[in-house]
């Protein structure tokens, strides 16, 4: 009976068919995403051979993120949810197949991954934080803590699958193959979103223009201070803290001395540990200490980048980044839905388009930070500096504001 209970915690979400609709749809979909971002990441350093670009990469990504998102975010605020991610989707699955098309005719050329990659970060200013403030209605405030962390889970599977695939695909196949699967996975995501039913529509203010209502999230940002807090951290977590895995792929060849397959496990490895983390967190429900347990990830996360840092052997590193996303996902959950609780229904949209915007228009600028210094410094010393610099900032945190500690 207490393991029922238990279990019922876990996937409370499960009992909204639109959560159930949303969770297949997305997996699927995940699945795809990871397959295309392990093959890309792999072929962009088999075509140049440089840990640049691998930074280039996320760069390109990241631009439309300081472009787009805060925008996205207004839109998100003003239209039905759904509609909005159908068109972000399906833009996806899209630049999916043109980069199938591009390598299965042998004419892909570096320009033409970085060209997509900047595409594919437009379509994701708009869609990130749509996705995120649509949690409200899938399931309801009484379930979104729990949706937060399996929306997490889902994400994490995807990392452990996706990767594991693509590392045998691209291996037997090649990686053409990665981008066309992934751009027919998006069609689960279409067909899932299609079969909903939504009745819940968050309060709107479409009367007011759009500078005004971007004026009036960053206002409550700058002026909550929990949520001040929170973001800052995120950025600073995205540049030291996550910016680094972008390095995985070298880091597969020339510390391990392996292939794309190595690179999809230690992808998968990390995985691993994120699902572990999130799992953990949905079966908690809405009970306190959600500060506490986000306080110990922060801590965590730059502890254990230093100890990867030093594995030079494929278990030990297996073990060492498997920790890495468990505290990662303890980090980044607790304070999506810490904020998602916090933030009232009609800013829910602006406020999680500059939580996403910092997120993914920081992380690419730790990729490239960290892509130049391996280039100078090598990669060993470059992931562990990185570890080093957030540990420090992750104790400042810690000294500096308790209160973080007291959030539920």
């Amino acid at each position: 009976m207490q393991r029922s209970s238990s279990l019922q915690r876990i996937f409370s979400s499960f009992q909204h068919q639109n959560y159930r609709l949303w969770f297949g749809g997305q997996l699927v979909s995940l699945v795809g995403t990871w397959m295309q971002s392990t093959a890309q990441g792999y072929l962009i350093y088999t075509l140049t051979g440089s840990t640049a670009y691998l930074g280039y990469i996320s760069i390109a990504a990241g631009i439309p993120t300081w472009i787009f998102m805060m925008y996205g975010g207004v839109i998100a605020d003003r239209i039905p949810r759904r509609n909005l991610i159908m068109i972000t989707q399906a833009a996806m699955m899209f630049l999916a197949f043109a980069l199938a098309t591009l390598v299965f005719t042998n004419t892909i050329q570096p320009w033409h991954i970085l060209v997509l990659a900047f595409l594919l970060g437009i379509a994701n200013a708009f869609d990130a934080p749509t996705r995120q403030s649509f949690v409200l209605e899938l399931v309801g405030r009484e379930d979104m803590t729990n949706a937060i962390a399996l929306n997490g889970a889902m994400f994490n599977l995807g990392i452990i699958i996706g990767p594991s695939i693509a590392g045998i695909t691209y291996a037997a196949i090649g990686p053409a193959w990665c981008f066309l699967i992934n751009g027919i996975s998006f069609i689960a995501v279409l067909i899932a979103l299609g079969l909903m039913k939504i009745t819940y529509v968050p309060e709107r203010s479409p009367s007011r223009n759009v500078m005004e209502e971007l004026k009036t999230g960053i206002q409550y940002v700058a002026q909550n201070r929990e949520v001040r807090s929170l973001i800052t951290n995120l950025g600073l977590m995205s540049i030291f803290g996550f910016g680094v895995v972008a390095l995985i792929p070298a880091w597969a060849v020339e510390v391990l001395h392996g292939d794309v397959r190595v690179n999809g496990l230690l992808l998968t490895a990390r995985g691993v540990g994120s699902v572990i983390a999130t799992l953990w967190i949905a079966s908690r429900g809405n009970r306190h200490g959600r500060g506490k347990i986000w306080q110990l990830g922060n801590l965590l996360l730059p502890v254990f980048w230093i100890i990867f840092s030093l594995m030079t052997e494929l278990p030990f590193a297996l073990m060492a980044i498997g920790v890495v996303g468990l505290s990662f996902i303890l980090s980044n959950n607790l304070s999506n839905s810490i904020l998602q609780t916090a933030v009232p229904d009609a800013l829910r949209g602006r406020v999680m388009a500059i939580y996403t915007m910092v997120f993914f228009g920081l992380t690419p600028v730790g990729s490239l930070l960290a892509g130049l210094a391996a280039e100078k410094f090598g990669l060993q010393m470059t992931v562990f500096a990185s570890g080093l610099i957030f540990l420090v900032i992750a104790l400042y945190t810690f000294f500096r504001y308790p209160y973080l500690r007291k959030m539920d």
